[in-house]
């Protein structure tokens, strides 16, 4: 279950980058008076966090992975799953939003 972990904890890196980069560019067009969402991902999506940027989100995920490593197998193999499914909307919607600003 650690492999699992540590690979999850390297593809957030990936992600974490690239949301880094994206909120430079969402901040750029809010300051330039577009941009004027409530938030990037809906309720339904699974997040906790509910804004503007990709970081906060990235954060949440982070801290789930950290936590994994404090529960049971039987949590563990149910948040793994959840996770999985945060970090794949990230990536999406990343690579959606980096290909519409090109």
């Amino acid at each position: 279950m650690q492999s699992i972990i540590q690979k999850l904890a390297e593809n957030l890196q990936l992600i974490y980058r690239k949301a880094i980069d994206a909120d430079h560019i969402i901040g750029q067009l809010r300051n330039d008076g577009k941009g004027k969402f409530t938030a990037i991902f809906p309720d339904s999506a699974g997040f906790e966090h509910q804004g503007k940027f990709f970081k906060p989100y990235v954060e949440e995920v982070a801290k789930a992975i950290l936590e994994l490593s404090e529960q049971d197998e039987e949590t563990q193999k149910k948040n793994i799953a959840t996770i999985a499914k945060q970090m794949e909307l990230l990536l999406s919607t990343l690579g959606q939003f980096q290909s519409s600003v090109r």
